[in-house]
């Protein structure tokens, strides 16, 4: 197996993008990982104009974790208010589980921390997603208890299934990389 390599995303990247995030998502091939919503959400995870706007927005980097060419994973990384924000994380659901997205979220710390010198990275998390944010609070995340309301009604987030979702913002301290 050979290592991961990361770089930032191009807008020649964004098919891929959708492509990879729908996929670890949305619909039936998300059910091959554990990270689909696909019994909470229908519809799109993410657009092409979003995605362009993340990619062209200052201190902000879509990191891709490809292996020999192939891309395989992905986050969002931003510098939110002096806080790094971390999203849009997807795994290629037959790899999740295999340790890509504990690397991806090493990466994405590192960045974070060395490109815009930020102490803390927050995330936000469907909260009755227990499993996954349990897998974030063994890699260091702790819950907040800060809820935000889910945007019912934008269909740029997805169609619920459920009537009762909201998000809780995690967060964890960044360690300096010298």
């Amino acid at each position: 197996m050979t290592t991961l390599t990361f770089r930032a995303a191009t807008l020649a990247d964004i098919p891929a993008l959708v492509a990879l995030v729908t996929a670890a998502y949305r619909g039936d091939a998300s059910r091959a990982g554990w990270t689909t919503e696909a019994d909470m959400l229908d519809g799109a995870r993410i657009d092409p104009q979003g995605l362009q706007a993340d990619i062209e927005r200052p201190r902000s980097t879509i990191l891709l974790a490809e292996r020999e060419g192939r891309l395989l994973a992905c986050a969002h990384v931003a510098d939110d208010r002096g806080k790094g924000y971390f999203g849009m994380f997807a795994v290629e659901p037959t790899l999740q589980g295999g340790g890509v997205g504990k690397q991806v979220m090493d990466a994405a710390e590192a960045h974070a921390a060395a490109a815009w010198q930020l102490d803390v990275m927050q995330m936000t998390v469907i909260d009755i997603r227990d499993e996954l944010i349990a897998f974030y609070e063994r890699r260091g995340y702790r819950r907040t208890g800060i809820k935000k309301p889910f945007p019912y009604g934008d269909e740029r987030f997805g169609i619920p299934k459920r009537d009762d979702l909201q998000f809780e913002i995690l967060e964890k301290p960044l360690v300096a990389q010298a």
